[in-house]
């Protein structure tokens, strides 16, 4: 740290970029970009370096984070460990790899280096998924026994014909209902199958999926099921729409990201809509009080992966 602030460099355009959210920002500066071609960056980053190549963007001694969306996911992991082996940390759009073996790598790269990597994957930990998962973990509704979740984005045919780029619908869409499971439901699992279409995707030589399907099978004997789908009409109100609801042996929390909801349904009682609004760290201010050594993460290395992890086993399985 050059100024008493992490320097973050940006890597690719890829996915959900964090130039708006580390304006600003107390403990992170914007200090470098690469490979992203005429994208405009804040105001408040100043004149800032436009490198062509990873390898540029990793010999800048300002850079101490690298934020990858890196253009073909299917690189992805390979440039973390490169990050991390050039004395960076590294922060990571999801899925982090598109191969167990890519997870393994990063994880050993960390191990290797002492570098942290730290995946984009906070959503249970914001609203208002992170009021169902206090209700949940205070044992309002029992022990879990099912979760039932969607997440539905729009269709375009801009959508990736190859699934390399992007992951694919079941890889970078559905690590978030079992984030969903294993962060909001708080139960691990243990088995996962998969079923997926291009049905309904009239584009020639796209092998993009328009639905995927998932069950799970959960640590404590319960299940989960999940669809993910580009079939959302709905984009002007919530580009993605998601719903799950937990069932408890005493009640049922569900969330509704549309009304951004969240509520308490128990016997004999009427429905108690939980607090949404109350306010809880978003998951890049704590990723960089991580990468600062302020305060560590609330997920192992293992259980922020482990999502990515389930989806690529299920997926190759097919």
């Amino acid at each position: 740290m050059t100024s008493g602030k992490l320097g973050i460099g940006l890597y690719g355009t890829n996915g959900h970029q964090v130039q708006g959210l580390v304006n600003g920002h107390a403990d992170a500066e914007l200090v470098a970009v690469s490979a992203f071609g005429g994208r405009p960056l804040p105001t408040q980053a100043g004149d800032v370096p436009r490198y062509q190549t990873l390898d540029e963007l990793l010999a800048d001694d300002r850079v101490d984070v690298v934020s990858l969306c890196s253009p073909r996911r299917a690189d992805q992991a390979s440039d973390a460990v490169r990050a991390m082996r050039a004395g960076k940390h590294a922060y990571g759009e999801k899925p982090s790899a598109l191969t167990e073996a890519g997870l393994d790598a990063i994880v050993a790269a960390c191990e290797e280096t002492g570098c942290q990597y730290h995946e984009m994957g906070g959503t249970g930990f914001e609203q208002p998924y992170n009021a169902a998962r206090e209700c949940v973990a205070s044992g309002a509704i029992g022990d879990v026994v099912q979760v039932l979740a969607q997440k539905c984005y729009p269709w375009g045919d801009w959508r990736p014909a190859d699934e390399a780029l992007d992951g694919g619908l079941a890889l970078q869409v559905g690590v978030y209902p079992v984030r969903f499971v294993e962060i909001v439901a708080g139960v691990a699992v243990t088995d996962m199958q998969i079923r997926e279409t291009t049905f309904g995707n009239d584009h020639p030589n796209s092998e993009c999926r328009r639905a995927v399907s998932m069950i799970m099978t959960l640590a404590n004997g319960g299940l989960a099921s999940a669809v993910c789908n580009y079939l959302n009409p709905a984009k002007q109100l919530a580009w993605g729409y998601e719903i799950v609801r937990i069932f408890g042996t005493r009640g049922i929390v569900e969330t509704d990201a549309l009304r951004k909801s969240a509520r308490l349904l128990r016997d004999g009682k009427d429905p108690l809509d939980l607090d949404t609004e109350a306010p809880c760290p978003s998951w890049f201010d704590r990723v960089i009080g991580a990468f600062v050594g302020r305060e560590p993460l609330p997920l192992s290395l293992g259980e922020e992966l482990s999502a990515s992890r389930w989806t690529i086993r299920a997926k190759a399985a097919v």
